[in-house]
């Protein structure tokens, strides 16, 4: 299919006669102006996709895709008969239940609070990434501990029974385990604000009743590192089972953990199990537990997207220069082309399609310079590992990133080409040929 005349015009009006290069300098500027912008708008909204989808991979490694929890009560109790119902929804892959509770952790060195979640570690690994986040022992020890070290014995532990240690397994965070100064098999005083009343025994040795926690010790098994230091830091897990003695509860838990084949559809997930489910059970996507986090990078993206926009905007003005001159340059050819038939349609399309020529080679240039300039940061730009968890920036392009981007160039540089274009339009004939 042959190009329209109107094109051809407009290719050959980009280029000026000796005498006025200034405007072929300007086309130069515009052009340079579209494709800074665009490369700046690539490289800035692959670096935030990145961010946000690498923080969003590591809290979806320590966190299930659903929870579900009880309205009215914190307890579960017909927790196996909900799992049964929850697998049978569509996308379901599979669930844990877990037990949630806030506790003191205790060691020689120091002392902190920290979040204490049961697990079952036969099936939380279907759940969750916590098991392949372990840079020392397994969740498998929570129910099958490793052996005691030798040098421990009964009379240096009255938990050691016959040489055997008795200790249950705890797994704590590499962050948490840097705080308490503590190592792989060392033991951590666990203490719950939800103790025993000790009235009676109190009352018997004469003195005033009271409040004692319950402390128990716990040997650790494992330590998992996921990245995020909210998580290696306030986290740690033991097994449901024990969870359940340590708490004096009956054979309930906290909520049921659920992972789903398509984290995108998580939300429409959540309503079909509550649907299933019915009152007083509620589902939450990973999407609404962490609404205000994504909430706020998402805002920063977009706000990022408008404030470098506006660098494409400037090189707008300069497009609205270029072809100002051009059609001031251009009066007799114009004139010319009005006598000969041309339409004001015609004049118009001449210089819009200019304008388009000029965007569209910025364009051109600006895409794979931002792609380029991505690719140079993620490969040579190295980020302190004092401060961040990534040695390296992640960057992610998404193609309706650059669908975006591109389309609003080409619109910028379509709305620059208006004034211009009915300047031109509206040129008499008589106008540029008056003193030929």
């Amino acid at each position: 299919m042959a190009l329209p005349y109107e094109f051809h015009i407009a290719i050959r009006y980009l280029k000026s006669k000796k005498r006025k290069k200034i405007v072929s300098l300007n086309t130069v500027i515009s052009i340079g102006g579209v494709g800074i912008g665009v490369a700046a708008l690539i490289a800035t909204l692959a670096v935030m996709t990145g961010f946000k989808e690498d923080l969003r991979d590591k809290i979806l490694g320590t966190t299930s895709h659903i929870v579900i929890t009880d309205r009215t009560r914190d307890n579960i109790s017909d927790f196996s008969t909900l799992m049964d119902e929850v697998t049978q929804v569509p996308h379901v892959l599979a669930a844990t239940p877990f037990i949630f509770k806030q506790v003191l952790l205790s060691a020689p060195s120091n002392a902190f609070g920290v979040v204490l979640r049961g697990i079952d570690p036969a099936n939380e690994g279907k759940v969750t990434k916590l098991g392949e986040n372990m840079v020392e022992g397994d969740l498998e020890f929570l129910t099958t501990p490793p052996p005691a070290p030798p040098e421990e014995t009964e009379a240096s532990d009255p938990t050691i029974k016959s040489g055997q240690k008795i200790l249950p397994g705890i797994v704590i965070g590499k962050e948490l385990a840097n705080r308490l100064g503590v190592f792989w098999g060392e033991t951590l005083h666990v203490v719950s604000p939800v103790g025993t009343g000790s009235a009676s025994i109190s009352q018997s040795l004469g003195a005033p009743g009271g409040f004692t926690p319950k402390i128990r010790n716990f040997r650790i098994v494992g330590i998992f590192d996921s990245g995020m230091y909210e998580y290696d830091s306030t986290l740690a897990y033991i097994s449901i089972s024990e969870a359940q003695k340590f708490f004096n509860l009956a054979d309930v838990v906290t909520g049921i953990e659920v992972k789903v084949d398509n984290i995108f559809i998580a939300d429409a997930v959540s309503i079909e199990i509550e649907n299933r489910l019915g009152f007083p059970y509620q589902a939450q996507d990973w999407k609404s537990l962490n609404r205000n986090l994504f909430s706020a990078l998402e805002l920063e993206k977009d706000m990022m997207f408008v404030i470098l926009i506006l660098i494409i905007l400037v090189a707008s003005f300069n497009i609205v220069g270029t072809l100002t001159m051009t059609v001031s340059e251009k009066a007799r050819e114009i004139s010319i082309l009005k006598a000969m038939g041309a339409t004001r349609k015609s004049i118009t399309r001449i210089f819009m399609y200019e304008g388009l020529v000029i965007g569209g080679i910025g364009v051109a240039i600006g895409l794979p310079l931002g792609l380029g300039i991505s690719f140079m940061l993620e490969t040579f730009y190295k980020l302190p590992g004092d401060v961040y968890y990534i040695s390296t920036l992640p960057m992610r392009l998404h193609l309706m990133d650059v669908v975006l981007v591109t389309g609003s160039a080409f619109f910028i540089t379509l709305l620059a080409t208006l004034y211009p274009s009915w300047q031109a339009a509206k040129l008499e004939p008589v106008e540029g040929l008056r003193y030929e």
